[in-house]
């Protein structure tokens, strides 16, 4: 693709081309994604979003020998019903229910950003937290919601805080984490930029990419039974996911997938270019 070697057109440039992976031809069978990042960081916007989103993809990669990671932006403090609640006690909840969910999926590490849960706001502060998590762990690519879906395909809203927590990863990746003069405390403290290659979006309307999840999708189910605050009937859940899985995997001809919409921002050396299909 475009961009001079040293990588600044990527942000003095204003404008970096990027390539959306194609939706199959009409009619035609795509095949399973094949590629696997060697670190990938997972963006959510709470505790459990990850687990309905891309839990047996990252759960399948890190089988494959990747090392994942995942980020919460909020701890789910107004996720309840009850409201005499303390969100304080079920802020900590539900954090503890995502530590042993990521257990199960197999990440190294869970962080998580405290903030406001219900008033997520794509502004400065969180894009400077989530850039320190990006070049703290130096991903290959950030699996995040898709911040372009308001109204889901067939029925419902997407949450404001998916929507946030998306469009916030995203200005993240690009350009500020790939920008040393992107907030300059952070490489003053030893965080250099970093290059992350490509974007993974969840729960798209118009996914461009299916992978393959027949051997892990027990583990996504597993996984989500940990957030018991949450599920009140997990078995009824488990048949629910494991038929989303199974009309998720039609495409490629798998027993089970997750699908995502894929932004690739930079080539890998043995690719070859793609072809711009947007700025």
């Amino acid at each position: 693709m475009g961009g001079d070697p040293a990588g600044e057109g990527s942000f003095r440039g204003r404008v970096r081309r990027a390539v959306t992976l194609p939706p199959p031809a009409p009619g035609a069978r795509p095949a399973a994604h094949a590629w696997r990042p060697a670190r990938f960081l997972v963006i959510a916007a709470h505790p459990d979003d990850a687990e309905f989103g891309p839990a047996a993809t990252a759960a399948a990669w890190i089988d494959g020998g990747s090392v994942g990671r995942l980020v919460c932006c909020t701890s789910g403090d107004q996720g309840g019903e009850d409201p005499d609640l303390d969100p304080l006690a079920l802020a900590a909840t539900r954090e503890e229910e995502q530590r042993r969910a990521a257990a199960i999926v197999g990440y190294d590490e869970v962080v998580f950003l405290h903030q406001p849960d219900g008033a997520l706001a794509n502004e400065l502060p969180l894009r400077e937290l989530l850039v320190r998590e990006i070049r703290r762990f130096r991903p290959d690519a950030v699996l995040t919601h898709d911040p372009e879906v308001l109204f889901y395909a067939g029925a419902g809203v997407n949450h404001a805080d998916h929507r946030a927590a998306g469009i916030a990863a995203v200005d993240a990746v690009f350009p500020a984490a790939r920008n040393p003069m992107a907030f300059p405390g952070l490489a003053r403290a030893g965080l250099a930029p970093h290059r992350v290659r490509r974007v993974y979006l969840f729960w798209p309307n118009a996914p461009t990419a299916w992978v393959d999840v027949t051997a892990t999708a027990e583990r996504k189910v597993a996984a989500l039974r940990c957030h018991a605050s949450q599920v009140g009937d997990p078995d009824e859940l488990g048949g629910r996911i494991r038929a989303w899985l199974a009309e998720e995997g039609e495409p490629i001809g798998a027993t089970a997938a997750e699908a995502f919409r894929v932004i690739v921002i930079d080539d890998d050396p043995d690719e070859g270019p793609h072809e711009p299909a947007q700025e």
